[in-house]
């Protein structure tokens, strides 16, 4: 199980590297707790050498918020491979819907990113998931099954090389998080196309996680569905002890 911090544009450079030590600190004192599961915090990219700094003595993981496909070139503000590499980061969050919406990636930008990413020894954390029409519209599975197909084309679908976070946008930021039974549901057809890309083997191994309005209220229900895999974090990411517990939960799901 992985339980994922996506901080977004949230945080100065003291308020990353007090709430990275917050949970450093509070990892050590749980570190036997926490042991079955992995965690990982995505924190801005101009606060990721100090974050991973404070998280040295943990092993908690480091990753990017979103990454260019190419190397090197003239991308004024944009984040390379070799650059999240340099500064310790192990994972990128790739297609996310808010760049998606926001800022116009496209499927095909995705897989270029996701291929980027493993080419370089970066998980890419990819995100998949339907917007409120398209859930009520009937086409939710449609739409994930195409983001998906699409980001994985030409790409490794190993267990140790990609995650998948299925993420119901209407439930980001709006504290309107699926059901369990709605979050198993689309967890079992994520985990279903992966084995039709690859093989069941490979796809029973891959961490498919839950990336809508996750908090400690709402994480047991949510982390014991059986395909449900842990978790990508927003808002209670932000908050150490949240953060802590969610992943508590997640550990304790783990050893039942």
């Amino acid at each position: 199980m992985l339980i994922a911090g996506n901080w977004k544009m949230n945080t100065t450079l003291p308020n990353a590297q007090s709430l990275a030590q917050s949970i450093a600190t509070g990892y050590l004192e749980r570190q036997d707790t926490l042991a079955p599961i992995d965690m990982l915090v995505c924190p801005p990219d101009v606060n990721l050498q100090a974050v991973g700094g404070e998280l040295a003595e943990t092993p908690v993981a480091l990753g990017g918020q979103h990454m260019h496909h190419e190397d090197a070139g003239a991308f004024t503000g944009e984040v390379s491979a070799p650059m999240l590499k340099a500064v310790g980061c192990t994972h990128v969050i790739v297609g996310h819907s808010e760049r998606r919406q926001l800022f116009g990636l496209s499927d095909a930008d995705v897989n270029a990113q996701v291929k980027q990413a493993q080419a370089h020894d970066l998980i890419p954390v990819i995100c998949v998931g339907e917007t409120k029409p398209e859930r009520d519209a009937g086409n939710a599975k449609d739409v994930v099954r195409t983001q998906l197909h699409a980001a994985l084309n030409g790409a490794s679908v190993a267990a140790d090389d990609v995650i998948i976070a299925y993420e119901p946008v209407w439930a980001i930021g709006t504290g309107d998080s699926a059901t369990p039974e709605q979050a198993q549901e689309m967890h079992a057809f994520v985990r279903s196309e992966l084995a039709a890309l690859h093989s069941p083997e490979d796809a029973s191994g891959v961490h498919v996680l839950y990336g809508g309005s996750m908090k400690p209220h709402n994480a047991e229900a949510l982390l014991g569905q059986p395909d449900v895999n842990g978790g990508l974090i927003g808002g209670a990411s932000l908050t150490a002890s949240d953060f802590l517990t969610i992943a508590e939960i997640g550990a304790a799901e783990v050893a039942s």
